[in-house]
């Protein structure tokens, strides 16, 4: 039986108005330019942008992370292959997928915090205090220690397109204070598993955008809030697209409807990507961090899980 607070989350999803209709806004990080994947980088690696110009910046993160900088090597390629190493696991895992496996053997969970607060974390929890020395050498030791010198035991899969995904959002969505252009960041709100693989984690981030906030007006016409879910990390750290769709709509009203809720007491589920409130009217959206609602993939993903049990 559903708890109250999960009663109450998927009621208050039903007063705002979801959509990824509106392609004008988008939080999707620019990944195609030097300076979006040195953003992109920093906010793993650091939790923030750093300032400085642009070689101190990249300078920096190379020390960080290896120790050394590429002699004879142009910043484009620095910046590709740091962007390459955190996120991309074309010819190995990804520092992403090293820190989630490790996080996920150990808790059944992921962090949202960058990338140093992790590997120190990590290393409190298995050797009892942070450690020196670069992130790399650091990670490597942490990976041995939690795989017994193994390798991660990843396997490739494919995630269908409209698979489902709960989760709980971090940032409060309130229709009184936001305005468009404002970012939105959430979490997963529990393990989504195909073929015994772990493909989103709990826990993993994920990061939208309000499209539109119409406020409350008289005569009963309650606000709206218009969001882009954008995307959600999947625990190899590929950046997935999700929206609220069809499928994440009936979930909702089949958790709902299990709950004991009236369907007259639901919402009224128009066209995809729109979710409208009947039972408040003329009242502000109050969503608070820590709503559990649904979403789900937009296409088909080739990706790799982590696997459950030993094989």
């Amino acid at each position: 039986m559903m708890d109250f607070k999960k009663i109450m989350a998927v009621f208050l999803t039903a007063i705002c108005f979801f959509s990824t209709a509106l392609p004008m806004a988008s939080a999707a990080e620019d990944t195609q330019t030097v300076q979006g994947r040195l953003t992109a980088v920093e906010n793993v690696m650091y939790g923030s942008v750093q300032t400085g110009s642009l070689l101190d910046r990249i300078n920096r993160l190379e020390k960080d992370y290896q120790g050394t900088h590429p002699s004879n090597s142009d910043m484009v390629s620095r910046v590709d292959k740091l962007y390459t190493t955190i996120f991309e696991n074309s010819t190995a895992p990804s520092v992403l997928t090293k820190l989630n496996a490790i996080e996920w053997t150990l808790s059944h969970q992921v962090s949202m915090d960058s990338i140093q607060a992790r590997i120190a974390n990590l290393e409190k929890m298995i050797q009892g205090a942070p450690k020196e020395g670069t992130y790399k050498s650091r990670l490597e030791t942490l990976s041995s220690l939690a795989f017994s010198g193994k390798s991660i035991p990843l396997k490739q899969v494919t995630i269908p397109a409209n698979t489902l995904v709960k989760i709980k959002l971090v940032t409060p969505i309130t229709s009184k204070t936001m305005k468009a252009g404002d970012k939105i960041e959430y979490q997963v709100a529990s393990d989504v598993n195909i073929n015994g693989l772990v493909v989103f984690a709990e826990g993993a981030p994920g990061k939208g955008t309000i499209n539109k906030v119409t406020s409350a007006r008289n005569f009963g016409r309650d606000a709206k809030v218009d969001i882009d879910f954008a995307q959600i990390r999947a625990i190899d750290g590929t950046s997935v697209d999700t929206f609220l769709g069809e499928e994440a709509k009936k979930e909702m009203k089949s958790v709902a409807m299990a709950a004991g809720a009236s369907v007259a007491g639901m919402a009224l589920l128009g066209p995809v990507g729109i979710v409208t409130g009947v039972f408040v009217n003329g009242k502000d959206i109050n969503l608070p961090a820590g709503t559990e609602m649904y979403i789900q993939t937009k296409q088909d993903n080739i990706l790799y899980g982590i696997q459950t049990t030993n094989k």
